[in-house]
């Protein structure tokens, strides 16, 4: 069976965009593949996060892939930095990647102009870390976004080089993986094409009632249709996206029709919106608190995902040393 691993960074909650994004298209996977979904903290530290906020962080999005619907019965979920082996690839990697080709990165060259006093060797060396969370498992599908896919060709650039270095196949060449069918992109509340952290127009899966409330109401808007059957702006059309998703069919058949006749209250419309995006992300929420609340559980399940990993990683290992000439 093909194997598929996702990552994500414990940056903070889980929010719609996410959950329609990724999330409903990771429960499909579980069903169809072997799945590997871990939880990326060692990453985390390009930037240099406090102790406290990675354990908290790293908790927080376990709690919250449970409470979507992950299953650590049908998948390995487990923490970056219990699956020690991933450093190990990490090095022999980095032995072969050259100083030029990190440097041309995009994402590189991103972060070292968002945080110019903090350009660390991590920082040049992600996609090779990235990398190694692949190839350790051998994985044929990624799913990532396209603000990923040159790191990923990194990767099959990296199991390409491998294999010609020491006459082998032993990485396959990991494919990017298109999270269609089941993913929605979900538009952010600023008017903005995506909802994000970083652009802080995200509604979390964890966010309280009142909470949701006052941002869905602070939605960006304009002042309404002015002809008939008119095109909704991007920011209007944002909200309808998201009506969309969390509300009944006759929801938006309502809002939508009064839009057409230019009968549409905006107010109303939010009020609506806030209400279903409420009850859409109130059971998730409630699931989430319970398992972050049970440590003893969470730290199983953590630990028997480590364990598949590890497992899957030694056999990547042993054969990776046979290769390049260490001992077994």
């Amino acid at each position: 069976m093909e194997i598929v691993l996702s990552g994500i960074r414990p940056t903070g909650n889980l929010h719609l965009g996410n959950y329609f994004g990724a999330m409903k298209s990771f429960l499909r996977l579980q069903e169809e593949f072997t799945c590997f979904f871990f939880i990326a903290d060692w990453h985390s530290l390009t930037t240099h996060p406090r102790p406290g906020d990675i354990v908290g962080s790293v908790r927080g999005i376990m709690a919250e892939y449970l409470a979507c619907g992950l299953d650590p019965g049908k998948a390995a979920i487990y923490v970056q930095s219990d699956v020690r082996e991933v450093l190990e690839l990490y090095l022999y990697l980095n032995m072969n990647a050259y100083l030029g080709e990190l440097e041309r990165t995009t994402t590189f060259k991103e972060k070292a102009r968002q945080q110019p006093d903090n350009v660390n060797a991590g920082l040049l060396t992600y996609p090779t870390l990235m990398a190694a969370d692949i190839l350790l498992h051998r994985a044929h599908k990624v799913p990532v976004g396209k603000d990923q896919e040159q790191n990923m060709e990194m990767a099959r650039h990296y199991a390409r080089r491998f294999n010609a270095m020491y006459g082998c196949d032993l990485f396959p060449e990991p494919e990017s993986f298109a999270l269609s069918g089941e993913a929605v992109k979900i538009p952010g509340l600023d008017g903005s094409g995506k909802m994000g952290k970083s652009e802080g127009n995200a509604i979390y899966l964890v966010d309280d009632a009142a909470t949701i409330r006052k941002k869905v109401m602070r939605a960006v808007t304009d002042s309404g249709p002015t002809a008939p059957g008119g095109v909704k702006p991007e920011a209007i059309q944002n909200l309808f996206t998201l009506l969309r998703a969390v509300s009944a069919p006759d929801v938006y058949a309502h809002f939508d029709g009064l839009y057409d006749r230019c009968a549409i209250r905006y107010g109303d419309l939010k009020k609506q919106l806030a209400e279903d995006i409420i009850a859409f992300c109130a059971p998730i929420r409630e699931r989430a608190l319970a398992y972050a609340a049970d440590v003893a559980y969470m730290e199983r399940v953590a630990a028997e995902g480590a364990g598949k990993a590890r497992e899957s990683a030694a056999r990547t290992l042993k054969e990776a040393r046979r290769q390049i000439g260490f001992r077994p």
